[in-house]
């Protein structure tokens, strides 16, 4: 009985290559849905009497990576991160990089009022507050008394 297992080539040594490539996960259509997910921030959006609220859930990023433009009643809520890691040794040097971005859009209704957006990012949200014009507002119910 041999205690040496080999791999595909019959090679008794492990290839890092053979590891990366042979493992059904990465190339399955669920790995690829998984990343599309983690790339699309989660999105609530809320209206009340007087503004429409919109809520991201972006943790890890800074207020400057965020762009917000309003053109033609398209909001558009992109952001864009890089970030670069090295470290440097002796006997060896490693240098590490990560990029992530998204961008979404909606199709703001004709009741808002795009010149008075309000954006602010806290705890890893991004709040929007989208004012309605003053004739869109939802006016207080008034009761009227029969006579």
């Amino acid at each position: 009985m041999s205690l040496i297992k080999s791999n595909k080539s019959g090679s008794p040594f492990p290839s890092l290559m053979s590891d990366f490539f042979d493992t059904d996960n990465f190339f399955s259509p669920k790995w690829f849905e998984k990343e599309f997910e983690h790339s699309m921030p989660a999105v609530n959006i809320k209206e009340n009497g007087k503004e429409f609220h919109i809520e991201l859930a972006i943790p890890g990023m800074k207020k400057e990576d965020f762009k917000v433009d309003v053109q033609n009643n398209i909001l558009t809520i992109s952001a864009e991160k890089k970030e670069e890691k090295s470290d440097k040794n002796e006997r060896y040097t490693r240098k590490e990089f990560s990029y992530s971005s998204f961008s979404r859009s909606f199709t703001l209704p004709g009741s808002v009022n795009g010149d008075k957006i309000d954006a602010k990012y806290n705890d890893g949200i991004l709040h929007l507050s989208i004012p309605k014009k003053e004739e869109a507002k939802t006016l207080p119910k008034k009761e009227i008394k029969v006579g």
